[in-house]
């Protein structure tokens, strides 16, 4: 088998680094990177049984176009992006089966990639089409230490502007409330650190998810605004009890 991957940031490093860590047999397409089977034609890709498009979410849809001239239909070809909808409006010549890997830092480059970073993580997938063979995907994606999770694009986008989108803009509005104020940075301690940290995020990418996401996250922000009315003006300590239990049931 030979499974190809376009981009070579954080997550496809990491995919590559995976993939040869397992002795299989790996190409890789980059413009930036250099290395053992790493080049910059798509021609490489040709005869590869699988291919990750770990490109920025902007640039996808241009990469998944360029392989239509290059793969054949079996191909199975997968993108990374965190966002799902945008990419299955259209059709594609090959076996196009769009995922999502929940694993990332709040790096980016191939120099901050790493094996094992999928172990564990949620790899969502969305088929486009009924009883689309997925089964070539999900033995990558399971030998990558990942847990294959299936549900729709619109649903998956909704789902992500909650857990992922909204947090890393809230984060980012955290630490802009508070920068201004001296002695509030200089008492900052782990609470802070750790509050903030998605504001450390690839910018990239982050711009990708604000400007590609955006309604889902305005209603992700309306949400919020409201949980947090519910749980100031109910009974407090039996609501942040609720949600820890629930919170910790999460991260065993």
């Amino acid at each position: 088998m030979k499974i190809g991957v376009v981009g070579l940031g954080l997550i496809g490093g990491s995919i590559y680094k995976d993939l040869m860590r397992l002795n299989y047999d790996v190409v890789a397409v980059s413009q930036s990177q250099k290395g053992e089977n790493i080049f910059k034609s798509y021609d490489e890709l040709k005869d590869c049984n699988l291919i990750f498009v770990c490109t920025p979410m902007h640039k996808t849809l241009e990469i998944l176009d360029e392989l239509q001239h290059i793969l054949q239909p079996t191909t199975v070809v997968t993108d990374v992006c965190s966002l799902k909808r945008f990419v299955c409006q259209k059709e594609y010549s090959y076996n196009f089966i769009p995922s999502h890997p929940m694993a990332g830092t709040e790096h980016k480059g191939f120099e901050n990639s790493f094996e094992g970073l999928f172990k564990g993580a949620t790899w969502v997938l969305t088929p486009t089409k009924e009883n689309q063979d997925c089964s070539l995907l999900i033995e990558i994606v399971e030998k990558l230490g990942a847990k294959p999770l299936f549900t729709t694009p619109e649903k998956h986008d909704e789902a992500a502007a909650l857990i992922s989108h909204m947090p890393m803009l809230i984060a980012q509005a955290i630490f802009k409330t508070a920068q201004d104020n001296e002695l509030a940075l200089k008492m900052a301690s782990s609470g802070f650190r750790d509050m903030t940290r998605l504001a450390l995020s690839n910018t990239e990418m982050a711009n990708d998810m604000i400007s590609m996401n955006s309604d889902n996250i305005e209603q992700s922000i309306l949400k919020l605004y409201k949980s947090i009315g519910e749980i100031t003006k109910e009974d407090y300590l039996s609501q942040v009890e609720q949600i820890k239990s629930k919170r910790s049931k999460m991260f065993l």
